[in-house]
């Protein structure tokens, strides 16, 4: 039966962290969905967390939920601000929305210590350096 459900493969949308200023102009850090296609992502919803080990001890964020209506074509929307508290863990977001009538999701981690200036690449449409998964 498994093989009866049909997956689509998401692409052209990827999740970037980026260090920007924040209202009061000090640095942080910002959680971003791109989506670099010619077509609008319908319904999407982004579910986040952390969860690991920080000195031998089980750690685990709380599970945040984002609603976004339609994120056009071509464009960026900001998901939530993240602290530099938890990049020694493992940062998911879970993505879903709609092209059409059919169902996309996928899953991007943010393994732990990967959002640093090492890992920096050029943010698509952004124009903005950050960490960057596809």
């Amino acid at each position: 039966m498994r093989k009866d459900i049909h997956s689509p493969k998401v692409e052209g949308v990827a999740m970037a962290v980026v260090r920007e200023p924040d209202e009061e102009g000090e640095e942080a850090w910002y959680v971003y969905l791109v989506n670099q296609n010619d077509f609008a992502l319908e319904n999407v919803l982004v579910s986040s967390r952390g969860y690991g080990e920080i000195a031998g001890e089980a750690r685990k964020t709380s599970e945040m939920r984002h609603f976004i209506g339609q994120l056009g074509p071509k464009s960026w929307a900001r998901i939530e601000r993240i602290m530099e508290d938890v990049f020694a863990l493992s940062n998911q977001f879970w993505l879903s929305f709609y092209i059409g009538n059919e169902l996309h999701d996928k899953k991007y981690i943010f393994l732990p210590e990967s959002i640093q200036e090492d890992n920096f690449t050029t943010v698509p449409l952004m124009k903005m350096r950050g960490v960057m998964i596809q």
